[in-house]
């Protein structure tokens, strides 16, 4: 599959989606009005753009719609292509500069140190 890169908007509709399973386009469209403030249009419209990305598919009856794509997959994408952007695609150039800039606590160090051991293995 390919990697299915989203935008704002369209992860606000996928964070339901993961959330829910199955949700209606109108319950999609009302949520969103609430918390957002998008009309029903743009938010029908952002829900036909994921089913053309191959993020979301249309069930009939009632326009139903369901993630084809997993948070994790997405969440995968987006750091690679953070990654590649910021850091050279460097993982540890990435961690070196974030790590420099963080005040980590006793309880994040030592859940670093047990994620780098098991990576020795």
């Amino acid at each position: 599959m390919n990697e299915i890169r989203l935008h704002e908007g369209e992860l606000n509709i996928m964070e339901l989606l993961w959330s829910n399973k199955v949700l209606a386009a109108k319950d999609i469209s009302k949520i969103i009005k609430e918390y957002i403030g998008w009309e029903k249009n743009t938010t029908y419209t952002v829900i036909k753009r994921l089913i053309e990305k191959g993020a979301v598919k249309r069930e009939e009856p009632g326009f139903l719609c369901k993630a084809l794509v997993s948070k994790r997959t997405v969440q995968n994408t987006e750091t690679k292509a953070l990654l590649d952007k910021f850091f050279n695609g460097s993982l540890s150039n990435f961690f070196m500069e974030y790590l420099r800039n963080q005040k980590l606590s006793q309880g994040e160090l030592l859940e670093l140190e047990r994620i780098i051991s098991e990576q020795k293995l």
